[in-house]
């Protein structure tokens, strides 16, 4: 098994390396391939519906990933702290440990994801175990494995236990010939990544065990999704990240996009509000599995210049990485969702002013900004 060995070296190299600082949860590979499990040919399954007593028993893998520890806390409120088991394969914060149910659980192997589900009476699953776009691109073989096989075995054991499942997608869902301003739901997708061709796999499986076997399917396509309490995690849009960080520390930021990149954002709170809006929407109102959804789309010199008013300073320079520019320039510059907007009345809340007063708002503790201020 030369293919497993390499993927486990791979796996283990990009753990241990110190200037990961991945947001997403990479995943062993022993389990590839292995799969004792097949859906009966005439199997039909139907969502769960709740009453307005009880609450939905919730499992999250790739928990300890950008999006995974704030759902937890968004969805313990709303259902009690008990019912949402945080899951990833790394050991977790003090902080996230103690806040919740914390377990280990490996997507590749269906075995044991399988007791989890079963014995903790799942019934909503949120999958965000993944590789990014340009972590998956340094290692196809164990983007492919995690992005690809992992989800099979959700969407087998979600049809199998009636589960309603919630898979993110991505801007990087789209490629070169997708209509870019703006881009709507349903169009051309011919991603050039690994990540992105993992995601449009996706969405089109969970519609097929949609259609084929009543899967409660939903899907999200998120743009760039920038938080304070998370890292970089190796994605095309993690500059709007980074570029908070740098400002407190330094007061220069190095951009590895051209100043005129143009791609859609949002808020993680909005990104959040709007998981839980569709995963609570009635089955009735969804006219489709995959929805876009935005809120501000900006560009790396638009971003400085807001950022700027809070730090005078800021000194910007461009350093183009090419691959990630490829990748970018293959992505929506704006995205239409109207769709969504007028199915289950998704809204935003964040801007890019507001976003930038909230980001220093939470790093801002620092003299620099009180300066500014």
């Amino acid at each position: 098994m030369p293919l497993v060995r390499n993927l486990g070296r791979a796996a283990s190299q990009l753990l241990q390396s110190s200037g990961c600082g991945c947001g997403v949860s990479l995943v062993p590979v022993r389990a590839i391939g292995v799969s004792p499990r097949q859906v009966a040919s005439d199997a039909s399954f139907h969502s769960v519906t709740f009453s307005e007593s009880e609450h939905p028993r919730v499992l999250i893998t790739g928990g300890l990933g950008q999006l995974g520890v704030g759902l937890a806390k968004l969805l313990r409120k709303r259902f009690g702290k008990n019912n949402v088991i945080l899951s990833d394969i790394r050991k977790p914060a003090d902080s996230v440990f103690y806040s919740g149910p914390f377990i280990f659980a490996d997507i590749l192997d269906y075995k044991n994801l399988r007791e989890i589900v079963v014995n903790n009476r799942i019934t909503w699953l949120f999958h965000y175990s993944a590789l990014l776009s340009a972590v998956g691109e340094a290692n196809v073989p164990l983007a492919r494995a995690v992005n690809i096989t992992g989800l099979h075995n959700v969407l087998d054991i979600a049809a199998e236990h009636n589960l309603r499942l919630f898979v993110p997608s991505t801007i990087g869902a789209f490629g070169p010939t997708s209509p870019r301003d703006p881009t709507p739901d349903l169009c051309i997708q011919r991603p050039r990544t690994i990540y992105g061709v993992s995601k449009v796999h996706a969405e089109l499986m969970g519609e097929y065990y949609h259609y084929r076997y009543g899967l409660d399917f939903r899907c999200l396509r998120y743009p760039g999704i920038i938080s304070a309490d998370s890292q970089p995690g190796g994605g095309t849009t993690d500059y709007a990240v980074q570029i908070f960080h740098d400002a407190i520390k330094t007061g220069k930021f190095k951009c590895y996009l051209r100043p005129d990149t143009r791609l859609p954002m949002m808020y993680i709170d909005d990104c959040l509000k709007a998981t839980l809006e569709v995963m609570e929407a009635p089955a009735e109102a969804l006219t489709m599995r995959t929805y876009n959804i935005s809120a501000m789309s900006f560009t790396p010199e638009e971003l400085a210049q807001e950022v700027q008013k809070y730090v005078p300073e800021l000194q910007m320079t461009y350093n183009v990485d090419q691959v990630r520019q490829a990748i970018a320039d293959s992505w929506p510059m704006n995205f239409d969702d109207s769709n969504a907007r007028r199915d289950w009345g998704w809204k935003h809340d964040y801007d890019l002013p507001e976003l930038v007063t909230t980001m220093f708002s939470y790093l801002g503790s620092d003299s620099r900004i009180a300066q500014a201020n």
